[in-house]
């Protein structure tokens, strides 16, 4: 297992690639607890800060399919840095007027969240070209599900600790410094500056113009939901049974399954399509929400949300794939930021119906809203079977230039500067 990751990791360019998109990816994956803890130091209400990390999230999931289009046109530099660089402004701003101009705390949050940079997309249209081998791009979409447990583990504890070390302004500006220098790293390499998407046809549906990507996309929507929900199930489980400490280790271990979880997915190659890969991993990550509402022990319950989180980097590894065989040419990195907001979407969505559930019916009835939204993702792929799966015939596709009936996407694994 180990063997596959490090002869990734060997590749010219890949670590120094996957480490610089971690670490520009950074002020986005603090950016809620950030503006909490400095809300709260500024003497402002969880309200406000509740509402300040909600702009910052709608924000960023309108920017980030435009930034990515964008990226597709123009190439990564000239998106890329100058986004991360407006998008740090915008969050220095808000830590220098902090809550005292509400007005000017709300622009600044959502100029932050609009132009954070689509540096996840980005990384995974530039796979192609640094690996080269199609098996090795499979496994590489692995490690990058892998590598997402291990930044929203380490980045909440960043800020944690400069905020013992400092301040919560400090840690506000200093995240989103070493978010400005992931992306310069990303962006001075040569395969960043060499990468030019495919021609694409100009249509202003742009990478949605696919329908399965759009059914991809309703899938991980409700995924998202179910993420979302859990965040708010498991306060109220700790609430009832340790506290802070409890909720702490719960979310560990859901990121935990992830991690091994992806680990072992990425540690092979699977025979058959994708598609149909998909539909078995969310059927199985669904199941392993149920357990949840049996709502045991907390030593018990810390071991079924690692169970929860097994599936979880499989089947975003597995998505990674489908959305480079269903993007329209010349929307790759649109088509990976679409992914990142629909999920970000349905998080936000979950977090919001989970709360009246539990308020209604209890700890028990919360955990039960990640069973119903996996199972409501499993629905959407069994529904929309005919669109996800591609053409079998090699010879149909090839002689064509796209693999839908309707001319809207590039078939199977592309190679070289294309995802």
């Amino acid at each position: 297992m180990a063997a596959g990751y490090a002869e990734i990791l060997r590749t010219r360019y890949a670590g120094r690639l996957l480490a610089g998109t971690l670490v520009g990816r950074l002020p986005n994956a603090t950016a809620a607890i950030a503006i909490v803890l400095f809300i709260r130091a500024e003497g402002g209400t969880y309200s406000l800060a509740g509402g300040l990390a909600a702009v910052y999230g709608v924000a960023n999931a309108v920017g980030q399919p435009l930034l990515g289009r964008l990226v597709d046109l123009y190439g990564q530099p000239r998106i890329q840095l100058p986004s991360a660089v407006i998008s740090a402004l915008g969050m220095g701003a808000f830590a220098f007027t902090g809550p005292d101009s509400l007005g000017l705390a709300y622009v600044a949050v959502g100029v932050a969240g609009l132009f954070t940079p689509p540096l996840e997309g980005g990384l995974r249209a530039l796979w192609p070209s640094v690996l080269g081998k199609e098996e090795q791009v499979h496994t590489a979409y692995a490690m990058d599900a892998i590598a997402q447990e291990i930044m929203f583990t380490v980045g909440p504890l960043l800020v944690t600790g400069c905020v013992a070390l400092w301040s919560e302004q400090a840690a506000l500006l200093v995240v989103n410094l070493i978010g400005v220098l992931g992306a310069l790293s990303v962006v001075t390499s040569k395969p960043s500056r060499a990468w030019r998407s495919a021609p694409r046809e100009a249509h202003w549906l742009g990478a949605l113009r696919s329908p399965g990507l759009i059914a991809l996309l309703g899938a991980f929507l409700f995924i998202g939901m179910a993420l979302g929900s859990i965040t708010v199930a498991g306060v109220s489980y700790a609430d009832a049974n340790g506290g802070d400490a409890v909720y702490g280790w719960m979310m560990a271990a859901i990121g935990l399954g992830a991690l091994v979880g992806g680990s072992v997915y990425g540690a092979r190659q699977w025979a058959g399509v994708p598609e149909k890969r998909l539909t078995v991993l969310v059927a199985l990550l669904a199941l392993c929400y149920w357990p949840l509402t049996l709502a045991p022990g907390a030593v018990a319950m810390t071991a079924l949300m690692v169970v929860a989180g097994v599936f979880l980097a499989p089947a975003l590894a597995c998505a990674f794939i489908i959305v480079d065989r269903h993007a329209p040419r010349g929307t790759v990195t649109e088509a990976f930021s679409w992914l990142v907001t629909t999920f970000t979407v349905g998080a936000s969505l979950g977090t919001a119906a989970a709360g009246p559930v539990v308020e209604w019916g209890g700890t028990v009835w919360g955990f039960a809203v990640p069973g119903g939204a996996g199972i409501a993702a499993l629905l959407v792929l069994l529904a929309t079977a005919r669109v996800l799966v591609l053409p079998a015939d090699p010879a149909v596709v090839a002689g064509s230039s796209e693999n839908d009936r309707n001319g809207a996407v590039e078939p199977g694994f592309r190679a070289g500067h294309q995802a």
